[in-house]
């Protein structure tokens, strides 16, 4: 066996964890890990990602990094995984207030531009 099969703290992703940071009301863009920022783009885009546990990262991310269980981004991903798991339609609202955060964050000019393919 080797030394990665016997630790009891394996990690599932490279992407950082800034505990300093954590349930901040305040997320700077230019501090969102490159992958969760192209994942965030993409629950926002027409093609979101179909993979819960993908979405579920972003989730995590979010939680820890923005407001906690309130943050809209956390929210929408969580929304969006329930959507996967049970095919029920996901709310709308949710989505919006999910695009108006970040805008309103600075990670896009207008909802719009979160829609569009990057």
């Amino acid at each position: 066996m080797n030394e990665k099969q016997e630790r009891d703290d394996v990690a599932i992703d490279p992407i950082p964890v800034d505990v300093s940071k954590s349930l901040s009301d305040e997320v700077d863009p230019s501090e969102i890990a490159d992958e969760i920022d192209s994942l965030t783009r993409a629950l926002a885009s027409d093609k979101p990602p179909t993979n819960p546990l993908v979405v579920l990262k972003a989730a995590r991310w979010w939680y820890i990094h923005g407001k906690g269980g309130t943050d809209p981004a956390f929210r929408w991903a969580v929304e969006w995984t329930r959507h996967l798991a049970t095919d029920a339609a996901s709310d709308a609202e949710q989505f919006d207030a999910f695009l108006t955060y970040l805008v309103e964050l600075g990670v896009a000019d207008e909802q719009g531009a979160l829609r569009t393919p990057q």
